[in-house]
């Protein structure tokens, strides 16, 4: 298993190794994650990049996909109209951003030579990562985090429960894979800051 990330050297990079198997579920999850901020289109897509950036055509209502829900909450509880133009300014662009971050991940870990099609046990690859790039993987780490938690129904409290589950029930593997993700996530804080 990957020690997570340390710093690199005397410079402000952080490094971790990754099996390839780690790698490629790393690349699984943030595709799944791309896949469904873009499957659900917040916002029509315009040609002229500068009508783009005057288009503020987004959704005015919150998603019906519970995880997506969660990584757009609504703003304002008690004022739906506030709600629904506050929705509607920043959701498109909030989507584009954690999407980038996450296939960031992606290509990065393919450029550090993880393949298209993972075939070889014994793969191990470094990723090296300078702060932007960190600021970038904790972002989608977080959006992994939110995702898995949602689609498993996570609470906060409720570690007994998840221990309290038989081996062979398959949400205990996602489980081990969410705290794994959480754990790469405290590694690369620590790595940035401590």
């Amino acid at each position: 298993m990957s020690e997570g990330f340390v710093r690199h050297g005397g410079s402000q990079d952080v490094v971790a190794t990754f099996s390839g198997f780690e790698a490629d579920l790393l690349r699984s999850l943030a595709s799944q994650l791309v896949e469904l901020l873009r499957n659900e289109a917040a916002a029509p897509r315009a040609s002229d990049p500068l009508e783009a950036m005057l288009d503020f055509s987004g959704p005015t209502t919150e998603p019906e996909d519970p995880v997506l829900a969660r990584l757009f909450p609504t703003a304002y509880q008690h004022d739906e109209e506030a709600a629904g133009e506050f929705r509607r300014f920043t959701e498109g662009t909030l989507r584009d951003g954690k999407a980038r971050n996450a296939v960031l991940m992606i290509d990065m870990l393919e450029e550090a030579g993880l393949p298209p099609e993972l075939e070889e046990d014994g793969l191990w690859i470094d990723v090296e990562l300078d702060p932007g790039q960190a600021n970038a993987w904790l972002r989608s780490f977080t959006d992994i985090r939110l995702a898995l938690a949602t689609r498993l129904g996570i609470e906060e409290g409720d570690e007994d429960y998840w221990e309290s589950l038989p081996e062979e029930d398959p949400r205990v593997h996602v489980h081990d894979i969410y705290e794994w993700v959480g754990y790469l996530q405290e590694t690369l804080v620590r790595a940035l800051w401590v």
